[in-house]
């Protein structure tokens, strides 16, 4: 006798939705309305006869019995898309997925990028910056680069570089906070936060023992790159992010307004499913970007060294 399935659609909808903790982002992912997802899911739950989600007005959460489940439906889900990759000639000739932060993408890793294709000139580049959780390997990404304190379990994580914070202004700025003696004077300081960051100015206030100072007024923007743009347009003090900063410390368009430089709890990660495909280009990819982040730490490293305080 076949074995009795759930509708699978409705199974996809509560997979992206267990996943996300929220119908409209799993709707988004999808590409479908919050309202099929929700309609989606009540049918699944009728059919199954379990509630799956606890529903409240602040959002949804996953019963017990949802969580459960859900780790099954993800498993098969995931076992399907790796079948179907290791599919003989399986889109063999399909760009390499990658997801990451637009910062990260435009300051980091697309300078860079002109080195792997050199490489391997044949291999196209997918690189999608939306700020959205992924599923490896379901969604259909090969990689993903994220800012991290700690792996996180269900993917295979490999630590590229870690993140160093500075306060930043333009040169301009940092003269007309400099007191009688010709030091900076903080009170005089304008902040200018990422609302996003979970490492801003308490942090950096605290490791460095600056005090007098309010982590909570001045600027607020929701980008790492607007609050440098702000920074460099005399609008306040940012906080500069290692490698992130470092070109607009290197063109001069920003300066360093401290010499503290604090070590941040993250560091940026490549992130691939644990089983993935192990097609020459993705394993080419792998092994460039390593040997990339390699040797920005060691150029990093000797930048510190060399450069005097």
């Amino acid at each position: 006798m076949p074995l009795r399935l759930p509708p699978l659609p409705a199974l996809r909808f509560f997979e992206a939705a267990g996943r996300h903790q929220s119908f409209k982002l799993a709707a988004a992912e999808l590409n479908v309305t919050p309202s099929a997802v929700s309609h989606g899911i009540v049918g699944l739950e009728e059919t199954l006869g379990v509630e799956l989600f606890v529903r409240e007005p602040r959002g949804i959460s996953l019963t017990a019995t949802g969580a459960d489940y859900l780790s099954y439906v993800s498993e098969a889900f995931s076992l399907i898309a790796i079948g179907t990759q290791r599919l003989p000639n399986h889109r063999a000739n399909r760009p390499i997925a990658l997801s990451c932060a637009p910062t990260f993408a435009s300051r980091w890793l697309l300078p860079r990028l002109q080195h792997f294709k050199a490489r391997w000139p044949n291999a196209n580049v997918t690189v999608d910056t939306s700020h959205r959780q992924v599923g490896f390997p379901v969604d259909g990404f090969d990689f993903a680069i994220r800012l991290s304190r700690a792996p996180v379990a269900g993917a295979a994580w490999t630590r590229l570089f870690g993140e160093q914070l500075v306060p930043v202004c333009s040169p301009a700025y940092l003269e007309s906070l400099r007191d009688e003696h010709g030091a900076p004077s903080w009170k005089k300081a304008t902040l200018i936060h990422v609302n996003a960051e979970s490492e801003d100015w308490q942090t950096w206030l605290e490791a460095t023992g600056t005090e007098k100072l309010d982590p909570d007024d001045g600027l607020r923007v929701d980008t790492i790159q607007l609050a440098f743009e702000a920074a460099s347009m005399g609008l306040g003090v940012a906080l500069g992010r290692k490698p992130l900063v470092d070109r607009d410390l290197e063109s001069g368009a920003l300066v360093e307004a401290a010499f503290d430089t604090i070590d941040s709890a993250g560091a940026y990660w490549l992130v691939s499913a644990e089983n993935g495909e192990r097609r020459p280009e993705l394993l080419g990819f792998r092994q460039w970007i390593l040997a990339e982040a390699e040797q920005f730490s060691c150029d990093d490293a000797s930048a510190d060294i060399h450069t005097p305080q």
